[in-house]
This record gives C-alpha cells, sequence and structure tokens, in this order.
C-alpha cells in the first residue's frame, strides 16, 4: 500500500499540499484494516512524503516534495539528475505501455533510474504490457567536443577510448537489463540506439509522450588518472546536472516544450542519426 501511495505522490496523481482520502476510504480501497492503512501513512511520513498523520483529519501531501530528496514531477524545483530521474521513470513504468526516449553522452544516468522500476517489476508491484526505449548517443567515429584533455586530443586518445567504453558498456547493461524481461516476465520490450554526428551540449528523456525532462552538460576542469596516467581534461558530471521536468496540461508553455522536444527528437532519430552497434 506505501508502495502504491508513493508511486501515486511521485508521478504527481497526488499533488504537493493535497489532502490525502480518508482513512476509511484508503481501507475500502486497499480492502486492508485501518491499522493497516495508518501504517502505510506514517511510513510515507518517515519519509516527508505526508505530514499530519493522525488518527483524526486525513493527511496531507508534503508542500516541498521538491525541495526534500523527492521530486514531485513537473512543475518542481529542478534537482540533480540522480535524485529526479528515478521517480519519474518509476512513475512512467506504471503505464501499460511504456515510451522512454532518451538523449544523452553515455546512458549512465538512465541506466541507473531504470533500476527502482525493474525491482518493482520483480516485486511483483508494475506489469507493463510494453517497453519501448530509444537512446541517442555520439558517435564513435567523431572527435567529441567533451570529455576531451586539456591539451590536446583525437579520436583515438586515451579519454575518447575511455569514454567509448563506458558508453558501449553502459548501454550493454541497459539493454540487457530490460531485454530480460520478455523471458522473466512476458513482456514485449524494445531497445534501440543510434548514434549522432555531434556531442549533444544537453541531456533529454521523454517519458510517454507526456514529460520531458531537460538538463545542460555544464562543462568542468577536473584531473582524472587515464591508461595509468593523470590527465587534465574538460568533462560533464552528467550524474549531477541540474534536471528541469514539463508536463503536459493546462500551462501552454510546458505543453508546447514536451511536443516540440518530441519533434527534435524524431528528426534527429529519422535523419541524420545512424546505426550503433554497442561494441569495442
Amino acid at each position: 500500500m506505501a508502495d502504491e501511495l508513493r508511486a501515486r505522490i511521485r508521478s504527481g496523481t497526488l499533488r504537493p499540499g493535497q489532502r490525502m482520502p480518508t482513512q476509511a476510504r484508503l481501507a475500502d480501497e486497499f480492502g486492508v484494516e485501518r491499522g493497516v492503512v495508518r501504517q502505510a501513512l506514517y511510513i510515507l511520513q518517515s519519509e516527508h512524503l505526508l505530514t499530519n498523520v493522525s488518527k483524526g483529519s486525513p493527511a496531507t501531501v508534503a508542500p516541498d516534495l521538491g525541495l526534500g530528496g523527492t521530486p514531485a514531477g513537473p512543475g518542481a524545483p529542478p534537482l540533480p539528475t540522480t535524485v529526479a530521474l528515478a521517480p519519474r521513470i518509476a512513475a512512467a513504468f506504471a503505464a501499460p505501455h511504456v515510451e522512454i526516449d532518451a538523449l544523452c553522452l553515455t546512458s549512465v544516468s538512465l541506466t541507473l533510474a531504470i533500476g527502482e522500476p525493474l525491482r518493482q517489476i520483480h516485486a511483483g508491484q508494475l506489469k507493463p504490457a510494453k517497453i519501448d526505449v530509444r537512446v541517442l548517443l555520439p558517435s564513435r567515429d567523431i572527435d567529441l567536443a567533451f570529455p576531451v584533455p586539456v591539451e590536446g586530443h583525437g579520436h583515438g586518445a586515451p579519454v575518447h577510448r575511455q569514454w567509448l567504453a563506458h558508453r558501449n558498456a553502459q548501454g550493454q547493461v541497459l539493454k540487457h537489463n530490460l531485454l530480460a524481461l520478455r523471458a522473466t516476465h512476458g513482456i514485449d520490450v524494445h531497445v534501440t540506439f543510434r548514434a549522432l554526428p555531434f556531442t549533444p551540449p544537453v541531456k533529454l528523456y521523454l517519458l510517454n509522450g507526456t514529460e520531458a525532462l531537460f538538463a545542460y552538460y555544464t562543462l568542468t576542469r577536473r584531473a582524472e588518472e587515464v591508461d595509468h596516467e593523470r590527465l587534465e581534461m574538460y568533462d560533464a558530471e552528467g550524474t549531477q546536472s541540474m534536471l528541469f521536468a514539463f508536463g503536459q496540461g493546462p500551462d501552454l508553455r510546458d505543453t508546447t516544450f514536451v511536443e516540440q522536444s518530441h519533434l527534435w527528437f524524431n528528426a534527429l532519430w529519422e535523419t541524420i542519426s545512424s546505426e550503433l552497434l554497442l561494441t569495442s
């Protein structure tokens, strides 16, 4: 019960500041005693998702979800990708047909975020009928804008080889974990990668045709050991990029952003992208 209510809060079905249904109504909905309802509500209160949990009036969804550890979806303040992406992906997996499009540098954030809905599927808490995932990543055949050494770079340089190995490994894990659902749960799964002829300066996630999550890759100069050599490089920490959420709804500005993001992604997918093989 706590898992289901948590999913409703994270997906925005239950919004910050909204009063929850009465405990009697929740008990009827879930077919449990009121004591079980209170236990579930106390769990969510301990996670700072609910306030005013008592035997009397209905609890309230916490008004500051976007400032705590759990983003409330579109309209919430931007948060680092590691915090914001996983609950939005998990909410998307509650749909019968899951559609996820991603444009990114390595797909590491997406691979990590997929972990939670996979856990819920294996636990029997989610059961989508179909999953379609499309991912755009930079081609191995281009000179990346980043990551690159501060002094001299090229497509055969150690930094490029390290990025390529990382890109391929993350993509293979993502693909393997999702395709395994065909055998374990009979879910119709399709995962496709295509290569871009440029380094994306932003990352974009499109969820079920109704939500767009957007972040800038902000470059920093840092030192890292590559092939036993310490190198100064320009790179972006994608997992910490601040993710902005936009959803379709009454706000015309957000709805237009989601629609235009889909048009942009599809145009890249259908025109200048090329086949991508996740090989070394």
